[in-house]
């Protein structure tokens, strides 16, 4: 379907333009929950700040947009779930991680 828009009314105009904005903030509410989903509460993440060290975290809340996440430091950062890296190997050089002992599952 083409929609030529040379022959639309200025209300016309208007009300398309209005549907196109709406039509993508849905599709973005959409891509930030599917990003969201890879993720659960109490995921050990990281992520890189623009101009500062990596930090890690863990998620500790959902947001509309973002994600929670309570740093090793005690820090509170709200984060775009995109940004996101799980940690998988926990290793004692990582800031906070010396005392964490796996537990194998049932």
């Amino acid at each position: 379907m083409k929609i030529d828009i040379d022959k639309l009314t200025e209300a016309e105009l208007i009300d398309l333009n209005h549907r196109i904005v709406e039509r993508l903030r849905f599709l973005q509410h959409v891509h930030a929950h599917q990003s969201m989903l890879e993720f659960s509460i109490g995921d050990k993440v990281s992520f890189e700040p623009q101009g500062r060290p990596t930090v890690f975290g863990v998620i500790i809340r959902y947001n509309k947009k973002t994600v929670s996440v309570l740093t090793d430091e005690g820090g509170r950062w709200n984060v775009s779930p995109d940004l996101l890296r799980k940690v998988k190997d926990l290793s004692p050089s990582q800031p906070g991680t010396g005392n964490v002992v796996p537990i194998k599952g049932k």
